[in-house]
């Protein structure tokens, strides 16, 4: 059977604000640095493609995108 309650429901339990927070920020810095690294593989897969860079040209460059990207983005 189901618990009787006495009061109403929206007031429900306390809020954790801080723990609601760290979740936020988290969030924000994964939508963040992901953005980044989704930003530099389009960028060094179209040098790769149509480009005569090469494979590893194309892959270092991904990789300063998204090192100087993060850098940037502190």
């Amino acid at each position: 059977m189901a618990e009787q309650m006495s009061g109403p429901v929206e007031t429900g339990a306390e809020m954790d604000y801080s723990e609601h927070e760290k979740t936020y920020a988290v969030f924000l810095a994964g939508a963040k640095y992901g953005s980044i690294v989704i930003i530099a593989l389009l960028i060094s897969m179209s040098a790769f493609f149509f480009t005569a860079a090469g494979g590893i040209t194309s892959f270092l460059l991904f990789l300063v995108l998204s090192i100087g990207g993060s850098f940037l983005a502190r």
